[in-house]
Formats: structure tokens, C-alpha cells, sequence
């Protein structure tokens, strides 16, 4: 394919950000992940952990009521803001500034939540991530996708792409709708898949880092925290996403040796995300 990159690890040390000595809280950004419903809390929690886990310096999860008291309990550094309705949202208002946002994780498709989501996105201009429920809501909705700040990251796995961009045959083919999606609406598309490719207009940058463990339920959901982390501290939205997909990548192959590819699972990719970035120190 033409102007392709493959990021291996010299590319990621190029974009990689390692954190000042004279750091604090502030300086490394608020995050903000939105989602969850009934059933699918663990979603926004994987999320909000991982995005914690990846840098930022503050995380909230903004999340149905149902969920309190499972993410204070689980992540006590996280900070949780509900919604008003107790298993899905209906509002999303931002209280406070927010450096970064991922939005749509275990979110669902409730009429509600899709208005919810619409008038969100009419308000935001903080730097974006959007991922699963999210997706499906803008491609039921391919109107608001005009309404994305400008390079806002889209993390879609094959049939949630395929909603978004319609049916291809080939591999060039998907790779050519993508191009062309990404330049119509000034999208970084994260398209997951062995390997995963992101594009940004006419660059593709080609992952060197992860496997097949990694075909997990949740493992979606700890991408959109990382990358989201990343956002938080400034990184360029295209370079959050590279660098987000690598390390998010190597810790699946870090753990190979201890877990295997039967048993891993999202939270094993948290839990090896220290070791992921040491590796590029």
C-alpha cells in the first residue's frame, strides 16, 4: 500500500512523551470517559483504569447511576460523575474542562442516549476519542459526524467500520474508502484488525506490536482509555493513536510468556501497561 509506515519502536520513541520529573496532576491532563449502561459497566471502567494506567494525570468516568458504586469500588483514583437516570444516559454535561474525552464504551443505543450524544458533540470542542456505541450511533447518524473537532480519533473494529464507510472487497479497497473517509471529515481512523492500520488522509501507519490474545472482550475498551490518556497529555491526536495502538500491542506480547493466548484478558493488558512503557524509556 502506498505511503505506508510500520511503527515499530524507533518510530514510537519519536512521538513517545516521557514524563517530566517536575510533573504533577495538573500538567497531566483531566480525562474524561463517557459510557456504560446497564450490564455493560465494566466497559467505562476498563476504559477509565487504562487511561489512568497511560499517563493522565486526573480520570473521570461519567457513567449511568447503575455504575456508581461498581467504579469508586473498583478504581478508587478514578472520579465518577452519573447521570440522573440509573441504566443509561440521557444527558451528557461536562462539569469541569476536560482535556481529553473518550466517549461511547458499553454507552448503548437508547433513543435517549443518541440525543444525549448528539447535543454532547453540538457543545464539545475538547480533543476526541470514539469508540464502539458511539460509532454505531454516528452511523445511524452520518450527519453529525460534521460535528467531530477536527482530527477526533474513531476506533472502529471491521463491522463497526463497515457501518460507517459501507462494504468493500478488497483489503485496498477498505484502505481506499477509509482514505477517502478520513479526508472528508479530518478523522485519524484507528482500523483494528492483525494487524491494525491507522490513517490519517493519505498516511497509514502499520502496528509492529501485539496477537492474537488480544481478541478479548474489553480489550477495545482499554485502547480507547490509553489513547484517551494520551490525548490528555497533549500528544497530538494522530500520535496518541500510534503510540496508544503500540503500546497497547505490546502488552499482549509481554504477557504471552505468563497468560498465553487462552487466558488473557482486558485486564491483563492494564495490568502489564507499566511494563509496555518501560520498554520505551
Amino acid at each position: 500500500m502506498e505511503n505506508l509506515m510500520r511503527t515499530d519502536k524507533n518510530e514510537i520513541l519519536k512521538r513517545f512523551k516521557p514524563i517530566d520529573k517536575f510533573a504533577h496532576k495538573g500538567l497531566q491532563g483531566h480525562a474524561l470517559i463517557v459510557g456504560g449502561s446497564y450490564g455493560k459497566i465494566g466497559a467505562p471502567a476498563l476504559s477509565a483504569k487504562a487511561c489512568l494506567k497511560s499517563g493522565a494525570g486526573l480520570v473521570t468516568a461519567y457513567i449511568p447511576k447503575c455504575g456508581y458504586d461498581i467504579v469508586q469500588t473498583i478504581i478508587p483514583e478514578v472520579m465518577v460523575i452519573t447521570d440522573d437516570y440509573p441504566t443509561h444516559l440521557t444527558a451528557i454535561d461536562k462539569a469541569v474542562d476536560f482535556r481529553a474525552i473518550g466517549i461511547g464504551v458499553g454507552m448503548g443505543l437508547h433513543s435517549e442516549t443518541q440525543q444525549a450524544f448528539f447535543h454532547f458533540l453540538k457543545l464539545n470542542k475538547a480533543p476526541l476519542v470514539v469508540d464502539a456505541d458511539g460509532l454505531n450511533i454516528l452511523s445511524e447518524n452520518k450527519e453529525w459526524l460534521e460535528l467531530l473537532p477536527p482530527k477526533t480519533i474513531l476506533t472502529p473494529h471491521k463491522k463497526e467500520l463497515e457501518r460507517l464507510i459501507g462494504e468493500w472487497h478488497d483489503d485496498a479497497g477498505k484502505i481506499k474508502k477509509v482514505k477517502t473517509f478520513s479526508k472528508e471529515y479530518d478523522l485519524v481512523v484507528v482500523v483494528k484488525g492483525a494487524p491494525t492500520v491507522i490513517v490519517y488522509h493519505d498516511a497509514l501507519f502499520e502496528n509492529s506490536t501485539g496477537n492474537q490474545s488480544l481478541a478479548t472482550g474489553g480489550s477495545g475498551d482499554v485502547l480507547t482509555g490509553i489513547i484517551t490518556g494520551l490525548l490528555a497529555q497533549s500528544y497530538e491526536p494522530l500520535d496518541a493513536a500510534i503510540v496508544g495502538v503500540y503500546v497497547h500491542g505490546l502488552t499482549a506480547d509481554i504477557a504471552l510468556s505468563d497468560v498465553g493466548y487462552h487466558a488473557f484478558t482486558a485486564s491483563d493488558c492494564i495490568d502489564n501497561l507499566g511494563k509496555a512503557f518501560l520498554t520505551l524509556y
